[in-house]
């Protein structure tokens, strides 16, 4: 593990821009299904108690017990169920409280959303995967097991009208989450290394402020206040990318943001800086895979899907 890790974690969480609302707390028993999908927001679900499977579309089910937990980054068709066979899922049932009486096996949850403001932190959201999951048996998360015990404490009631508190408990479940997976290789390099060097932290947030600026080699090492030659040197060791590669990662990844929202081809071509259709998309199937166009339509369709 390297050795700033720890500090790489905490920088990075303290550079995400989180809102946190909790939806319900409760519980779920005999046939049930139970979805956050759909709301163009990222979601969680925490298993307080009990058994249960998450559904996501083109995977295997995925099985949860006690103090497991999944963070959806991006607003994915998925939903919840105590069976591992999708069919036998039934439609949206009634959460019970907590302290209800069953008649039978029941599954304790704490659902949710979260949403994350401004380009920075959607330029780091996009660097993880599209979900994350906590293991209540994990060593990595020994130390959730408090907060899992404290949102225990705090639930009960009405499960619609939870504590405020659960909120601010689910964050720093979510802090460690973040933790476990800056150990990972995705986090070693790249962009959130390249965030976490002070000379470079301010020039990356001038370039997400305007994308489309000229930022030629000379300009970006300007303003760094470094010299061009340093400028590379020292970029391309941080962030394992020269800075022409990295300006075209940081470009695309705007525009398919862009594109993600609905603009159109042209006008996210403009936003990142090309005044020619055909280079841009040159430029974002080298980096995508996919013609600007297709990617557009495909995610239209997967979000009248959902």
């Amino acid at each position: 593990m390297h050795p700033d890790t720890d500090r790489l974690a905490r920088w990075l969480l303290g550079s995400l821009e989180l809102d946190t609302a909790v939806l319900h707390v409760g519980q779920y028993c005999g046939r049930w299904r139970a979805s956050t999908a759909g709301r163009e927001l990222g979601s969680f679900h925490l298993v307080l108690d009990g058994h249960c499977y998450l559904h996501l579309d083109g995977a295997a089910p995925i099985a949860l017990g006690p103090r497991d937990g999944v963070f959806l980054l991006r607003d994915l068709p998925h939903f919840l169920s105590p069976h591992g066979d999708p069919a036998q899922a039934v439609s949206a049932q009634t959460m019970l409280p907590l302290q209800a009486s069953t008649d039978g096996p029941a599954t304790a949850l704490a659902c949710g959303f979260f949403q994350f403001r401004g380009a920075l932190s959607a330029l780091i959201v996009d660097s993880f995967p599209p979900y994350l999951l906590i293991r209540g048996d994990a060593p990595a998360f020994s130390a959730a097991t408090a907060l899992f015990d404290l949102i225990l404490l705090e639930a009960g009631g009405d499960p619609e009208q939870p504590s405020p508190l659960i909120a601010r408990l689910v964050e720093l479940l979510f802090f460690y989450l973040i933790r476990h997976v800056a150990q990972g290789e995705q986090v070693a390099a790249g962009l959130l290394s390249l965030l976490h060097q002070p000379a470079f932290s301010p020039l990356l947030e001038r370039m997400l402020d305007a994308p489309a600026a000229d930022w030629s080699i000379e300009n970006m090492a300007k303003a760094a206040c470094m010299s061009r030659a340093s400028f590379c040197k020292h970029f391309a060791s941080a962030s394992g990318h020269s800075p022409a590669q990295f300006l075209l990662l940081l470009r695309m990844k705007i525009a398919a943001r862009r594109l993600h929202d609905g603009v159109s081809v042209e006008r996210a071509a403009e936003l990142v800086g090309y005044r020619s259709h055909a280079a841009f998309t040159r430029a974002f199937k080298r980096v995508t895979g996919e013609q600007p166009g297709a990617y557009r339509r495909d995610q239209r369709q997967r979000q009248l899907a959902s």
